[in-house]
């Protein structure tokens, strides 16, 4: 398998993880119910891809990492996600 190209993701404020083959971004919203809004827009998704990610929240900030753990790496599916929670940040809830 190829390594998927990160490359558009760390111009966007995504980082690669430094003990692991992960991508790890902190998103800060207005507030708390944003933050959450959000989080429910993203498991919607991240469930009928069937992928899912590890986050923590705290009031108006979500930390977020991703990795397939079939594959202890990233994979496409991770960018796709990574895209979905970028676009969803940028929609303003």
């Amino acid at each position: 398998m190829t390594a998927p190209d990160i490359a558009p993701l760390l111009a966007n404020g995504w980082a690669k993880s430094t003990d692991r083959d992960a991508l790890k971004k902190t998103f800060q919203f207005r507030n708390f119910a944003q933050a959450f809004a959000w989080m429910t827009r993203v498991a919607i998704t991240a469930e009928k891809m069937n992928h899912h990610p590890e986050w923590s929240n705290i009031y108006k900030t979500v930390t977020v990492t991703l990795i397939t753990h079939d594959t202890n790496g990233l994979t496409d599916l991770d960018l796709k996600l990574a895209r979905k929670m970028d676009e969803f940040a940028n929609d303003g809830l």
